[in-house]
């Protein structure tokens, strides 16, 4: 079990992996995971991040890996998690992606790049905000002027950037990466 994603030949971290298998009733009625339109709410639940112990930012970035993982509450997850879904199912949520590896910022950025439309992230992003990984979080999006009681509305869809970065150089670094992971 060894990978060259690493720099070659080094054992891949103990990943827990958990499947699921299910019917949808209404294929129709899911949401996606790419932005849908422009002039849609960005919003956040489960709230800002404030762990960077053990973060993908602190190991890739700063080459470090140090401090704690975030909590996890799973009591908060399911909760959570199961708000998302009431969202779906009401048709409030068009989009929805959970904040894990990378943090709130990835989240975002993969939205903008399946969807082909960026963001206009209207709070501050510091390191903790943009990339902690906590548990429980979810970016949802919902038609403009329609609230998502309980969450915090941190954006709105529309524009060709993300943080100031245009799409085109993100898919573009995207890309690169997984052209040079599969020359190595």
């Amino acid at each position: 079990n060894e990978s060259k994603a690493t720099g070659g030949g080094s054992a891949i971290l103990p990943t827990p992996a958990i499947g699921g298998v299910g019917l949808m009733a209404d294929y129709d009625a899911m949401a996606a995971i790419g932005f849908q339109n422009e002039g849609d709410g960005i919003w956040l639940i489960g709230g800002e991040g404030s762990h960077l112990g053990q973060s993908l930012w602190l190991r890739e970035i700063h080459g470090r890996e140090e401090g704690t993982p975030p909590p996890v509450d799973l009591a908060v997850e399911r909760k959570n998690g199961e708000y998302v879904r009431a969202l779906i199912i009401a048709g409030t949520a068009n989009a929805v992606h959970d904040v894990s590896d990378g943090g709130l910022l990835v989240a975002i950025t993969e939205m903008a790049l399946v969807g082909g439309i960026g963001a206009q992230i209207d709070i501050e992003l510091t390191a903790e905000t943009a990339f902690g990984e906590d548990q429980g979080r979810y970016v949802v999006t919902a038609p403009a002027g329609v609230g998502v009681p309980g969450a915090t509305l941190i954006g709105t869809v529309g524009s060709s950037s993300v943080g100031g970065v245009r799409l085109d150089d993100l898919r573009e670094a995207n890309l690169a990466f997984f052209r040079d992971w599969m020359e190595d």
